[in-house]
């Protein structure tokens, strides 16, 4: 968690920053509420002017993004991951956790999101030629983002 200069503890939002679609949203709610965010990747970010910004940068590697951010999460953060074992990892720390497309992962959900990512990759795996993707990233899924996140923050403290 961070400290500002009063002395109180304050959120930090954390950002798995590697094709994350809403990096100036997170920098815009984040400057609002006056939150320090870490852009957490393994390069090639440009790094924000904001002060309240600082782009981390970590050794290539795999989930090196990942575990920098799940060793620091706590509880009264906020995570925006895309990666839901990073994110079940951060919910059993008891940050708040959202997804891209603002969908809120919790103690509650979260189960049912690892057992369905299994599932799909399982699904993919006896399917070599099973083509597609998901689908594409959209203005309501920004909206719903900005949304989520606003009330992330605002329970985050």
């Amino acid at each position: 968690m961070g400290i500002p200069r009063n002395g109180a503890v304050s959120s930090v939002i954390y950002v798995d920053a590697d094709a994350c679609p809403v990096k100036a949203e997170v920098e815009k709610v984040g400057t609002r509420h006056g939150h320090r965010m870490y852009m957490v990747s393994n390069g090639g970010l440009r790094p924000s002017r904001n002060p309240l910004v600082e782009t981390v940068i970590v050794p290539e590697g795999p989930d090196a993004a990942d575990l920098w951010i799940a060793e620091r999460a706590g509880s009264r953060d906020v995570v925006v991951t895309g990666d839901i074992l990073l994110a079940a990892r951060c919910v059993e720390a008891g940050a708040q956790v959202l997804k891209h497309d603002g969908e809120a992962l919790t103690a509650v959900n979260i189960g049912n999101v690892l057992a369905m990512r299994d599932l799909m990759t399982d699904l993919r795996a006896a399917d070599p030629f099973r083509q597609g993707g998901g689908r594409g990233f959209s203005r309501a899924d920004r909206s719903r983002f900005l949304d989520a996140l606003e009330r992330a923050v605002r329970r985050a403290g």
